[in-house]
C-alpha cells in the first residue's frame, strides 16, 4: 500500500496544526487526511473515514478499517489523546499507551506522529514511516 503525494489541502492543514496547536486545526488535519494509509506502531496498515450523519454532514466519529469489520474511534478519545500529547515534557512518546488508557489510542499514535505532533522512538518510526508526513521546501 503507498500513499498518493499529499494534496494542497494536506499540507495546508499540517502546517496550520505546527502553527496553531488547536482542536480546530486537528480537526481540519483529520479531515484531510480521510483515505491515507497509516501505519500502527506495529506496523499494521490502516486508513479511516469519517461517519457521515443522517443529515448527510459529517459527524466527528471515524470508522477505522483496519479488519473486515471497522472499528470506530470518537472524537472525544481523539481530543483526550491531545491533550495528554499536548502536556507532555518527554520529547519521546514511547508508545500509544503513554497516551493515556485511551479507547483507540493505537490509531491515534500514528496519525499524531504522522501529524508531527509526537516523537516516537526509532524503531516505532520505522514500522510508521509510510505514515509520515513532511511538507516539503519546494512548495
Amino acid at each position: 500500500m503507498e500513499n498518493e503525494p499529499h494534496s494542497l489541502k494536506q499540507q495546508s492543514a499540517v502546517e496550520k496544526l505546527k502553527n496553531c496547536r488547536s482542536e480546530e486545526a486537528l480537526w481540519q488535519a483529520v479531515e484531510a487526511f480521510q483515505n491515507h494509509i497509516f501505519y500502527t506502531s506495529s506496523g499494521l496498515p490502516f486508513r479511516y473515514t469519517i461517519k457521515i450523519g443522517r443529515n448527510g454532514e459529517p459527524t466527528k466519529e471515524l470508522w477505522i478499517d483496519r479488519r473486515e469489520n471497522s472499528k470506530s474511534l470518537s472524537w472525544s478519545s481523539i481530543v483526550l489523546a491531545f491533550k495528554s500529547a499536548l502536556s507532555m515534557t518527554e520529547k519521546v512518546v514511547s508508545g500509544p499507551k503513554s497516551l493515556g488508557n485511551i479507547r483507540g489510542v493505537s490509531y491515534i499514535y500514528p496519525i499524531f506522529w504522522s501529524f508531527g505532533l509526537i516523537n516516537v522512538p526509532e524503531q516505532i518510526a520505522q514500522k510508521m514511516k509510510n505514515s509520515s508526513f513532511e511538507v516539503s521546501e519546494e512548495e
